[in-house]
């Protein structure tokens, strides 16, 4: 059973990612001086805002999974300050910070006819 643990540990990997929207992919854009790197990058439809092939992440499996922990982290620590449960909650509070940074902006005259003066 040599390297079993291994693949416990990339399949547990696999799940965490493809529950965050990510898929596990090999590293293009990087070069291999020390050692096997794996990327990230969003899987279809789950994040519309980033390009396809953009390399969310770049490293070894080790630093994958503190990347992971400190994602969680962050959003236990979001939960904590902004009360955010869920991610419709957290959907909705980063829309309303950027209407409300879109009125500010419009009621400091920077924003006239759709045009940034």
């Amino acid at each position: 059973m040599s390297g079993y643990n291994l693949i416990r540990k990339i399949k547990y990997l696999e799940e965490e990612c493809d529950k965050l929207g990510f898929m596990i992919c090999h590293a293009r854009h990087h070069i291999n001086e020390f050692g096997d790197v794996l990327a990230l990058k969003p899987k279809a439809d789950c994040l519309p805002i980033y390009s396809r092939d953009a390399e969310l992440f770049v490293g070894t499996i080790e630093d994958l999974e503190r990347w992971i922990q400190g994602f969680h982290f962050a959003r236990k620590y979001d939960s904590m300050l902004f009360g955010v449960k869920h991610d419709t909650n957290r959907d909705r509070k980063e829309q309303d910070l950027r209407n409300k940074k879109l009125m500010d902006t419009i009621k400091e005259g920077k924003l006239q006819d759709g045009v940034k003066q």
